[in-house]
């Protein structure tokens, strides 16, 4: 059958899907499958659905909506997964707003439930399903990227990493860099590259471009992240800033970045966000006593004064900078690390 959609969920931007699709009533449930589905209800808390376009759209009860499968493990949102079985009739969840499909299992108190949807059907085309992988950036066992990395992880979403990412990115460029721009783990969605982009990174991708819908609780993701670096050198760039989604512990694969051998050689510089001291004292001590790691910098909520500035470089022995508040300080401890000056 043919189905018209309202909204195509980012998810599937790379596609360039039409509004009208064809549909089967029988669902693969495979990771990154496409799905047409219909809201069963209107939410005033993750009420809105990312676009193509990166535009928020709000969902309406009756929205037909394109998405595609995949798992999120939220700490402070949602943990959802990929049902065994799926069919038409059946009912799932919009995970994020990016449009990620899947069951939840498990939600924060503070966030709610996430929108319940009827699955229509699958989209296919030509009697095959449409997958996200169709016409990803290929992942790579080898590293093809000779400019330095700059490593923005954090103890906890919601951490400041992307504050500081795109701080780095912004000052950076004023200084006559070209910057190229990652977001190697998380939940897909087109946000974070966009504001990379709006900082002034001549390109920025994500797992999402290599076809995967979430990072959480799959492996490989090495490959995934040497693929999106390996794009990024296409574009002639003098530095990469690459931000971790998620935690270094979690269940979005941040670790399995941390540990490979080539990657850890092309990070010059790690920069650790933490929420408070606790966090940013025992993120040190996983990154450098665990993992052998040497954190450059650590920013996030931890640093927003002087007594975690003045607790992170006296008890830390580290370099505190603030996003901020002090953006030209990080960046100055940045750039003569990830350059080695």
């Amino acid at each position: 059958m043919r189905v018209r959609a309202h909204k195509i969920g980012s998810v599937t931007h790379r596609l360039g899907l039409p509004h009208e699709l064809e549909v089967s009533r029988l669902v693969e449930t495979d990771v990154g499958n496409v799905l047409v589905v219909r809201a069963l209800e209107e939410k005033r808390v993750y009420d809105v659905l990312e676009l193509e376009t990166g535009r928020m759209a709000h969902i309406s009860k009756g929205d037909v909506v394109v998405g595609a499968l995949g798992s999120r493990a939220a700490l402070r949102g949602f943990v959802g997964r990929i049902p065994a079985k799926l069919r038409a009739g059946d009912k799932i969840h919009i995970l994020n707003l990016g449009g990620v499909l899947g069951e939840c299992v498990s939600k924060n108190k503070d966030v709610g439930s996430p929108l319940l949807v009827e699955v229509l059907g699958m989209a296919v085309r030509d009697g095959k399903p449409i997958n996200i992988r169709d016409g990803a950036l290929p992942v790579s066992d080898e590293l093809a990227l000779d400019a330095p990395v700059v490593l923005v992880s954090g103890t906890c979403m919601d951490s400041g990493k992307t504050r500081a990412a795109v701080e780095i990115i912004a000052q950076l460029t004023q200084r006559g860099y070209r910057v190229g721009a990652a977001k190697l783990t998380g939940v897909a969605a087109l946000r974070d590259p966009l504001n990379m982009l709006d900082h002034g990174a001549v390109a920025a991708y994500s797992f999402l471009d290599c076809g995967l819908p979430s990072t959480a609780d799959v492996g490989g993701l090495p490959a995934v992240a040497k693929g999106v670096l390996n794009a990024l050198a296409q574009h002639d760039v003098d530095v990469v800033v690459a931000e971790t989604g998620d935690g270094i512990i979690g269940s979005y694969g941040v670790r399995s970045l941390l540990e490979d051998e080539q990657l850890r050689a092309a990070t010059k510089c790690h920069v650790l966000t933490a929420n408070d001291l606790v966090a940013a004292w025992g993120g040190k001590r996983l990154m450098e006593e665990e993992l052998g790691l040497k954190v450059g910098v650590i920013a996030g909520p931890a640093t927003d004064n002087e007594v975690g500035v003045r607790y992170v470089s006296d008890s830390l022995q580290t370099p505190a900078a603030n996003a901020r508040t002090g953006g030209k300080h990080l960046v100055d401890l940045v750039e003569e690390r990830a350059f080695q000056r």
